[in-house]
């Protein structure tokens, strides 16, 4: 697959992130839940096998009923001429790389990284799930230090094929159980064994047995002894070695019954109480009687396998079949010299159906070429044009090569034949009328078809939000996806505003806000002494409300404090005078004048101020005028000679 191209019309292609004996692994990015994804095709050379299609849907599928924290989740299984799978990506790296980088692990990280991957397994087990391919390449670790195995639904189509496809699968055979190696069925304590070669690599730093062939690494595996850790490095404390050996122990039935068993063991290895714990010594399977293994399967070309039968020898150098039971074996050493000559047949079969066969040659990278510039590239290899389809691309140009089938860099046996797909150009596609269509639905729709969707907001009162108000391109145009970028506007609903505190505004600044966001008025007005005329007494709703650009409000301005009725009357004195007395002998001509005060307190008066003021010199009348607010009343008071002589309050018309 090239950096681009989609699976299933849905996951583009950023890059690939790796690869292994069945599948090829790229990132690529979900174009309907706009997220990064990790999508497996599985390998050309598995393509026509219809056992390992059947067998990698099937535990695919299995798999997706997984979900633990510690193992990747599947989001999606499918086909697209290839079977492929799309997972959880995990942002960081396999385990192989992390031991590689991180050599030496601390004891107690190496137990936190076997915990989770013992969690993750037990729960698969408890499923009915046996992985069957642990290894260090399944197992990824984030930049958290989380834990996730991948790969449950490979692992079990692999095992047809676990000795014959040597150079896809060493990496597997390190971690492979005896009875794996024998050709038995796995089981749940083959996981275990493969758990205990690992957890051996964490503390170690390399795999227990390394071999030129698959072969040679799988007879090790039910022959050899394991090496010691503690040989290798003396620090390692007793207890954690021991979890390794009793989990590889080569008799299934010595190993743990569970993964709980082995997590437990591991979980307590470093306590200070098992300090002095002596070295875990499996039973030795060489005292028993003998037993016929069943025969190992050995690649000699051709499609055809030699088997090596193997024999287990009791000390006292009997073999127990029905042939020689009872009878005492001159030479102990023979079943071992056997088993090497034919294993030097079966290479020596093998070496000559290789040099007789074709060679094994790469794909080329045919993309981008013409048909005849690709018949020329394959020809140059000894290979040939197979089915030649013709497909839409938005990529590439009409008449190039889209890609080929295997991809470039596959390895193909001389004279056979790679598929091409040939570019027509891009598929033109009519633009529907989306108006008032959910955005987010439209937008997954043209995103599969090729489109590149923006989308602008707007208000609308009648359009609900969510749903499309117009596109800037119209309905029945024929456009190419990969070529056109859609812009719809997109409604969020009737605008809404919260109503600010309008409380003393005039009318002119209400006016400016109103018409601001389409608010309309209704007003009244009414007298206030506290609020200037002409400005805003009270509003309906209250500030702060949440009103829409179509909402009334109500407010009520001010005149200014009431004009209050006053009322005019008149009341009539008479001011008497007071004549001054004369001495004795004194004689006047004139009378003493009385010098006279009146003071008037009413609406337009104060008691302090003179209403009035002259003087008399007999008794004189006086007209009083009074203004006073309806409600209230007035009085008045009247001083001779600075003395009061008249004086009245409570006075109403």
């Amino acid at each position: 697959m090239e950096t681009g191209e989609r699976i299933n019309g849905r996951y583009k292609i950023i890059r690939s992130i790796g690869s292994g004996g069945m599948a090829k692994v790229y990132l690529a990015r979900d174009l309907i839940l706009e997220r990064d994804v990790a999508v497996k095709l599985m390998a050309y050379n598995f393509h026509n096998d219809e056992n390992s299609i059947r067998r990698f849907k099937r535990e695919a599928l299995a798999t997706t009923e997984l979900v633990h924290p510690n193992i990747v989740n599947i989001y999606d299984v499918g086909e697209d001429e290839n079977p492929y799978i799309v997972m959880e990506y995990i942002d960081g790296m396999d385990l192989k790389q992390y031991i590689h980088d991180h050599h030496p692990i601390p004891y107690r990280k190496t137990i936190e990284i076997m915990r989770q991957i013992l969690d993750a397994v037990s729960y698969a087990h408890q499923h009915h799930i046996i992985h069957r391919d642990i290894k260090p390449q399944n197992i990824l670790i984030d930049h958290d230090g989380t834990v996730k195995i991948t790969d449950f639904g490979i692992a079990v189509a692999l095992t047809q094929n676990s000795l014959t496809q040597t150079n896809s699968l060493l990496g597997s055979v390190h971690y492979l159980s005896p009875e794996q190696a024998r050709g038995s069925m796995a089981t749940k304590k083959s996981d275990i064994y493969s758990l205990g070669i690992l957890l051996f690599e964490l503390l170690t730093g390399d795999v227990p047995f390394d071999g030129e062939s698959a072969v040679s690494i799988a007879l090790k595996h039910f022959q050899n002894d394991l090496p010691s850790i503690r040989t290798i490095d003396n620090r390692i404390p007793q207890p954690l070695e021991n979890v390794v050996l009793k989990a590889t122990a080569k008799e299934a039935n010595q190993r743990y019954k569970t993964i709980d068993e082995m997590k437990e063991d591991l979980l307590t290895s470093l306590s200070p109480e098992r300090a002095s714990e002596p070295k875990f010594v499996p039973v030795d399977a060489s005292k028993e009687e003998t037993r016929v293994m069943q025969p190992i399967s050995l690649p000699v070309g051709g499609g055809q396998t030699a088997n090596v039968e193997a024999a287990v020898v009791d000390p006292k150098g009997e073999k127990n079949t029905e042939q020689t039971k009872g009878k005492k074996k001159k030479r102990r050493k023979w079943p071992w010299l056997l088993l090497l000559f034919l294993f030097l047949i079966a290479s020596g079969v093998a070496a000559i159906g290789f040099f007789s066969r074709p060679q094994e040659v790469e794909v080329p990278s045919l993309a981008g070429l013409t048909e005849s510039e690709a018949a020329s590239a394959l020809a140059e290899r000894n290979l040939v044009i197979g089915e030649v389809t013709e497909q839409n691309s938005e990529d590439v140009e009409e008449g190039l090569v889209i890609r080929s089938s295997p991809d470039s860099g596959a390895t193909l046996r001389e004279e056979a034949s790679v598929d091409l797909y040939i570019s027509i150009g891009q598929e033109p596609f009519e633009l529907g009328d989306y108006e008032d269509q959910g955005y987010e639905d439209v937008r997954a729709q043209l995103t599969t078809q090729g489109f590149t969707v923006e989308s602008e907001e707007q208000n609308s009162d009648t359009i609900e939000a969510g749903n499309i108000i117009a596109q800037d391109i119209e309905a029945g145009e024929e456009v190419i996806p990969g070529d056109t970028v859609i812009t719809f506007t997109v409604s969020t609903g009737r605008e809404s505003f919260e109503l600010r505190d309008l409380i003393g505004f005039s009318e002119a600044g209400v006016n400016a806000y109103v018409e601001e966001i389409g608010l309309s008025v209704s007003s009244t007005s009414e007298p206030s002494d506290e609020v200037p005329e002409g400005q805003v007494i009270s509003q309906s709703p209250e500030p702060g409300t949440t009103v829409y650009s179509d909402s009334r409000i109500s407010l009520v301005y001010s005149t200014g404090p009431e004009e209050v009725e006053r009322i005019t009357f008149d009341e009539g004195i008479i001011i008497p005078y007071e004549a001054t007395e004369v001495e004795e002998g004194e004689e006047t001509e004139e009378p003493v004048p009385n010098q006279i005060q009146i003071f008037i307190d009413d609406a337009e008066h104060d008691s302090d101020t003179p209403y009035e003021e002259y003087e008399i010199t007999e008794d004189t009348p006086e007209i009083l005028s009074f203004v006073i607010e309806e409600g209230n009343s007035a009085s008045y008071r009247v001083e001779r000679d600075g003395e009061v002589i008249l004086e009245e309050s409570g006075l109403t018309e």
